[in-house]
């Protein structure tokens, strides 16, 4: 099951766990209440249940394309540049949907007082991270993580980095729902 912690401060190697001392752990229900950030769970991915709850999933939220995505130093052309661009703190007008097939990493996403929250995800997670959050990634000390990618229409996958995406209209909606709350 996935786990969510506040981060400490630390700019320690990212790939690390950043607790706070002591851990400051969140519910998925309070990680959702404070950033619309969804979780599944497709530990049982390949039985028909899991196939058919993906199936839905998909077509319950309209992504018709998925592709394929391996991070690691052998499978990731120009991998430090990659990783780099994507721990750099962005946004994106669309979704962000992951399921992860094998590896580990992290997402981290804002809160509405601006903390971090680190989400760890391992095989069987899947994460839907809200369209104008602002958001990171980054793998953990494995070095490794294959997941699949969701994508409503075309696949676009273009971050908006922070703090030129603050005027966006997705950020300015994604503001007012943190207001009113999830």
């Amino acid at each position: 099951m996935v786990q969510a912690w506040y981060m400490d401060s630390s700019t320690e190697d990212q790939r690390l766990e950043h607790h706070k001392d002591p851990p400051e752990f969140l519910s998925l229900e309070k990680l959702y209440k404070l950033t619309g950030v969804e979780y599944f769970d497709f530990k049982n991915l390949e039985s028909p249940d899991g196939k058919e709850t993906l199936e839905k999933l998909k077509r319950d939220r309209g992504y018709t394309f998925e592709d394929q995505i391996t991070c690691s130093k052998e499978c990731l052309p120009n991998y430090n540049e990659k990783l780099k661009s994507f721990f750099t703190e962005h946004l994106h007008t669309d979704e962000e949907i992951r399921l992860v097939l094998e590896g580990s990493g992290y997402f981290d996403v804002r809160d509405a007082s601006d903390k971090w929250i680190r989400i760890q995800v391992v095989p069987g997670d899947l994460l839907i991270i809200p369209s104008g959050i602002y958001h990171r990634f980054t793998l953990d000390t494995n070095n490794f993580i294959k997941a699949k990618r969701f994508f409503v229409g075309e696949p676009v996958w273009t971050p908006h980095n922070r703090p030129l995406a603050d005027e966006m209209d997705c950020r300015k909606s994604y503001v007012e729902i943190l207001q009113r709350g999830f």
